[in-house]
């Protein structure tokens, strides 16, 4: 029983400070209307200045974002771009392993395929460490080396393009 009254009680006093709320807010509203309506020549001269300025901050903000909308398209097509490359050195050079692994045939014409259009990404990385036979195949590490740092090399240019894309322009 005398929970239904704290609670009434909260409700009534609730509804009363949302009446008062609401009188308050009209009260504070008519009377910033009727300011406006009696204002004089000077003060309608400073709000058109006033005004003036707001909508010239609201156009280059507009403009601006714009460019910055634009310049961070352009560099997420260069980003798909970088990563599409990227991607299919990795597959070449991985099917290139593969194709060591299993020890494939060197007169084969897709082995030679491979072989011609990875050698310019693989060639740097040739010799720097030796590869390990066992039983005929042979795991090719050079190529594991490079494909590391081709990744390591992906990763910081997408660091890179994302620094350019995000940057600000305006403190």
């Amino acid at each position: 029983m005398e929970d239904n009254k704290v609670t009434a009680d909260e409700a009534r006093r609730a509804a009363q400070h949302e009446s008062m709320k609401s009188q308050v807010e009209r009260d504070v509203n008519a009377d910033i209307a009727e300011r406006a309506e009696h204002t004089t020549r000077g003060e309608a001269q400073e709000m058109d200045k006033v005004a003036g300025r707001f909508r010239g901050k609201a156009i280059d903000e507009v403009v601006g974002t714009d460019r910055e909308v634009r310049r961070a398209r352009s560099l997420a097509r260069v980003s798909q771009v970088v990563d599409y490359v990227f991607y299919v050195v990795y597959t070449l050079l991985a099917i290139r392993l593969v194709l060591a692994l299993i020890a494939a045939r060197s007169s084969s014409g897709f082995v030679q395929l491979i072989r011609t259009v990875t050698d310019p990404f693989y060639s740097v990385f040739r010799g720097i460490v030796g590869s390990p036979s066992a039983g005929g195949y042979t795991l090719v590490l050079p190529i594991v080396i490079a494909i590391i740092v081709y990744a390591l090399l992906h990763a910081g240019i997408t660091r890179l393009l994302r620094l350019i894309a995000h940057r600000k322009t305006e403190i």
